[in-house]
C-alpha cells in the first residue's frame, strides 16, 4: 500500500520540477559556444545553492565560470532580464569564496560563497 501512495507522489515532484526547469530555461540564448537560460532563479541563494540549483536543471546546465559569467555581462543586453546586481560564477577563490559579477558596473568581486546571497542564471556548453 505504501508503495502505490509513493508513486503518485513522486509523479507530481517529477511533473512540478520539471515545470521549475522550463520556467528557468524558458527559450536559451545562444552567445559563443554557451546556452543561456532566459530567466534567472525566482530566489537569490549562495554560491553552494546556486551550484546545486544549476545542475538540478538537467543534462549540462551549470553555473558559468568567472570568464564565462563576464561574456554574459558583455551581452547582457542581447541577452536581457539581468538584474543591476551580483552574479555567482562557479569559480572559487581560495576555500571559502567565489568570484561574482556585477551585472550593474561590471566588476567581478569575490565573496565568502556560504554566506552572501547573489542571483543566479545557468548556462550550458555546446
Amino acid at each position: 500500500m505504501k508503495k502505490l501512495l509513493f508513486l503518485p507522489l513522486l509523479f507530481i515532484a517529477t511533473m512540478s520540477f520539471a515545470q521549475d526547469a522550463e520556467e528557468i530555461i524558458g527559450k536559451p540564448i545562444k552567445i559563443g559556444n554557451l546556452l543561456v537560460a532566459e530567466y534567472d532563479f525566482t530566489e537569490v541563494m549562495d554560491c553552494v545553492d546556486a551550484i546545486d540549483a544549476c545542475r538540478s536543471l538537467g543534462k549540462g546546465w551549470r553555473l558559468p565560470n568567472k570568464t564565462e559569467l563576464n561574456i554574459l555581462y558583455k551581452n547582457s543586453k542581447k541577452i536581457g532580464g539581468f538584474k543591476d546586481n551580483n552574479y555567482w560564477s562557479s569559480t572559487f577563490y581560495g576555500a571559502y569564496s567565489a568570484w561574482a559579477q556585477n551585472f550593474g558596473n561590471g566588476s567581478q568581486p569575490y565573496n565568502h560563497k556560504n554566506y552572501y546571497s547573489f542571483y543566479v542564471r545557468a548556462v550550458k556548453s555546446l
